[in-house]
């Protein structure tokens, strides 16, 4: 079978979805797949091109058994709405234009949304090349920048919401990353196949960092007492996560506390929390720069929890965080303040962590001295957060899944 992934977004950045979508990749080129990957000059997240891709109009390489085409891309750390359509836009028509010229006839075109505008070139590409079209949805768009008000034109609202219904009926199989995704598409397409494809965990790489680093060492590293907690977020520190809300329960914690936070990673808004850490003068908080995702991995098993919060917004209640999936499985608990599906799934089913009210400092610093307080608390539930991922987020279980609905729909006949 010959596919062709169209994404923004993919290796060397950091990041979920390219870690997901390389992952995917990596699975079906295991099945025997051909994979041809086609994508940006790497720029994600801070907004600049790579030094190795710079003044470069299309790149090809090969990665892990695929062929990656990378195409110009316009990059602005700039984050006003109208470059943020350039930096789309000029993806649409690159990617457009590398694939027509570059790329050869295939089964399956797989295409990555958001961006949302990549589902024209998707369109095109998979009619040029005689593909059929697998539309994977990581979030709901133009519903999720509408709700959080990144977008309030009605006319750039509807002209969007078409787009992503003509996206929707031309494809031979959609794919969400939650839930709350595939009910939504499902609801509104019923006689499109939608499928349930989560994030998941990448359990050999989880076992490589199990037998990598001392944890011990990397807390004394880090000025850390054996004996006191560690809470880590690690990711992308931006608006949506709404971290405000850790610096603040920081800034409560009683004189002597022996509680520590960690904001590992970077971001639009990671400026503005220093600052903020500054004007709190809060110790307890500390900022480690974006780390490679191995070195991460052996940070996290040094660590007794992760924090993963999220904006109180009804958006968000069928959110997953990526980040929560490596953290179970090295049997970190989560601090989890996020409503809806997650916390069904995580806290209440897996019993994986305590939840905290999102965007709520107290709840944040209760839960945090709930662990402070009886560290049996810590071990238990990190021993069921790693079961329960480990049987439910195999993502070698999860690619295969996607793989028998790509040959299904191979040998099936168009609708």
């Amino acid at each position: 079978m010959k596919v062709i992934f169209l994404t923004q977004y993919f290796p060397p950045e950091t990041g979920a979805p390219q870690n997901r979508l390389h992952a995917t990749a990596q699975a079906l080129v295991g099945k025997g797949a051909e994979v041809t990957v086609l994508t940006a000059m790497p720029n994600y997240p801070d907004m600049r091109i790579h030094a190795a891709y710079r003044g470069r109009w299309h790149v090809r390489e090969a990665m892990d058994g695929m062929v990656v085409h990378r195409a110009w891309i316009y990059a602005s750390p700039k984050r006003s709405i109208l470059w943020r359509l350039l930096n789309y836009f000029s993806f649409v028509f690159t990617a457009l234009w590398v694939g027509l010229f570059k790329l050869k006839r295939s089964d399956v075109l797989l295409v990555e949304s958001p961006p949302l505008f990549l589902g024209i070139t998707a369109m095109l590409l998979a009619k040029a090349k005689g593909a059929k079209l697998v539309f994977n949805v990581s979030d709901l768009w133009p519903e999720s920048a509408v709700q959080l008000g990144l977008v309030t034109n009605r006319m750039v609202i509807r002209l969007s919401t078409w787009l992503e219904e003509l996206c929707y009926r031309r494809s031979a199989l959609i794919t969400g990353q939650t839930m709350g995704i595939v009910r939504n598409i499902a609801q509104r397409f019923p006689r499109k196949k939608v499928l349930w494809v989560p994030n998941g965990v990448d359990l050999g790489a989880i076992a490589r960092a199990e037998d990598s680093g001392d944890p011990q060492q990397v807390r004394a590293q880090l000025g850390i007492a054996a004996g006191d907690l560690v809470l880590t977020y690690a990711g992308i520190i931006g608006h949506a996560q709404g971290l405000e809300v850790v610096l603040r329960a920081a800034s409560m914690l009683k004189h002597g506390s022996t509680i520590h936070f960690l904001l590992i990673g970077d971001g639009p808004e990671k400026a503005e929390l220093q600052a903020m850490k500054a004007q709190l003068g809060v110790d307890a908080v500390r900022f480690v720069e974006r780390l490679p995702r191995a070195e991460l991995l052996t940070l996290l098993r040094a660590t007794d929890a992760v924090v993963v919060p999220l904006r109180r917004n009804d958006l968000f209640k069928g959110a997953i965080p990526s980040k929560i999936f490596e953290a179970l499985a090295l049997g970190k608990p989560l601090l989890l303040g996020v409503e809806g599906e997650a916390k069904e799934l995580f806290i209440d089913e897996g019993q994986a962590g305590l939840a905290f009210i999102p965007e709520d400092a107290e709840d944040l610093l209760r839960c945090a001295e709930q662990l402070a307080e009886d560290r049996t608390q810590l071990e238990r539930m990190g021993a069921n957060g790693a079961r329960y991922v480990r049987e439910r987020f195999d993502r070698a279980v999860i690619s295969e899944r996607l793989w028998e609905a790509m040959v299904e729909l191979r040998t099936s006949k168009p609708r």
